[in-house]
């Protein structure tokens, strides 16, 4: 449990906190509520009992919101509580795909579009009597489609001007396919958090005789995309990195694309050592797979596979098969995105649980202070991978 002491409070809160994790999200959320009420009641200060801490220490942030459909398919968001001069935070998953809602004699299954239109009707239920409104969106809406090629829409700068322009103050993400979306929106609050930390936390809980070094580790980047998230992580740990990127055949078109001819690796000799792939998201896993299979080729000892968001659109059967064959020794995802039962059990899974660390993010932002020591974690790991070291030598 984090240290919690009066110096925490060197700021008033900026309003009664209010969080409203949606449906999509609500497993999630009930574990950063818990973490909230389990500090803030903790928490000693002498003028705690002035109005400005009412509501300070509650059993419960949560704001209880319903987000009913009508028969026709239409929804509608209805708030079951008074929220007029609350510091909100708006908790959603754009990829849990284990949703429904009926239309008729129909079930349909929800899609990053309807959890979306669900975020803007809590905003429009709000109807501009919080204080703030903060939305946490793990998975940003619309994140990979950042950047106009041709004559194609500019989907992520439209979502978030939608959202600014219904009064919200900040926007807090995970790990943004691209991080330089912010720019859209210069004048308002955006992060792009990156899980680094618990990735190496969890990895060291959970693996025994790593060593952390550049004769036994390194960082992989599986393609040039998810460079920036190797060299921070090879810079942290002091070891090399390396990188693959893809060799098109600019002579053909399948389906639109140029075809992959071959994966070229970028890097000093890996053989030997452990490493670590890392990258934003697994949708298919067919790339991190090939990659993974690729440096088991050029003799790599353990393979750990590590991504923010495991969506797994094809199932887990060829991720059983490649670790039955030897092919990659764990996988790292977070729980920002909804988890399959399945996937939970594999034996080879590793859950990175990040509700603490978005619990930390609130409570900071709540007193209207800085996170910028939460969104560069270099201390924490640095002692982390220490602290594991120190008992292998």
């Amino acid at each position: 449990m984090a240290q919690v002491t009066t110096k925490d409070l060197a700021t008033l809160p900026v309003g009664r906190l209010g969080l409203v994790p949606l449906e999509s999200c609500k497993d999630l959320g009930q574990k950063v509520n818990d973490w909230l009420v389990q500090w803030r009641k903790e928490r000693e200060y002498p003028h705690m009992d002035s109005f400005a801490f009412e509501g300070y220490q509650r059993d419960s942030y949560k704001i209880s919101v319903q987000t009913p459909r009508f028969g026709s398919g239409e929804g509608k968001c209805v708030i079951s509580e008074s929220v007029r001069g609350d510091d909100i935070y708006i908790l959603l998953d754009v990829c849990n795909y284990s949703m429904t809602y009926s239309m008729g004699k129909f079930e349909n299954l929800m899609s990053p579009d309807d959890h979306f239109q669900d975020l803007k009707r809590v905003i429009g239920a709000i109807g501009g009597k919080a204080r703030r409104i903060n939305v946490i969106m793990p998975y940003l809406y619309e994140g990979r489609q950042s950047k106009r090629i041709g004559r194609e829409s500019l989907d992520c700068a439209t979502s978030l001007h939608e959202l600014i322009d219904m009064g919200v103050e900040n926007i807090i993400t995970f790990d943004a396919h691209d991080a330089r979306i912010q720019n859209a929106t210069p004048l308002h609050g955006f992060e792009t958090v990156q899980p680094s930390y618990q990735f190496i936390k969890a990895l060291l809980r959970n693996e025994e005789g790593l060593r952390i070094d550049n004769e036994h580790f390194m960082i992989i980047s599986p393609d040039e995309g998810s460079m920036s998230r190797a060299i921070y992580l090879a810079n942290i740990l002091g070891v090399d990195m390396g990188m693959y990127y893809k060799r098109l055949d600019y002579s053909k078109f399948v389906n639109g694309r140029h075809p992959i001819a071959a994966y070229e690796f970028l890097g000093p000799n890996l053989k030997g050592k452990d490493v670590i792939l890392v990258d934003d998201m697994i949708s298919s896993g067919d790339t991190v797979l090939k990659i993974a299979s690729l440096l088991k080729e050029r003799g790599a000892g353990r393979i750990y596979i590590c991504s923010t968001f495991g969506i797994f659109t094809d199932g887990l059967q060829k991720f059983d098969e490649a670790h039955k064959q030897g092919v990659f020794d764990k996988m790292l995802t977070t729980n920002l995105v909804y988890q399959t039962p399945e996937l939970l059990q594999k034996d080879y899974y590793i859950n990175c649980d990040m509700s603490k660390y978005i619990a930390l993010i609130i409570d900071t932002l709540n007193h209207d202070m800085s996170v910028s020591h939460l969104l560069n974690p270099v201390e924490r790991i640095k002692k982390c991978v220490n602290t594991y070291m120190e008992r292998y030598k």
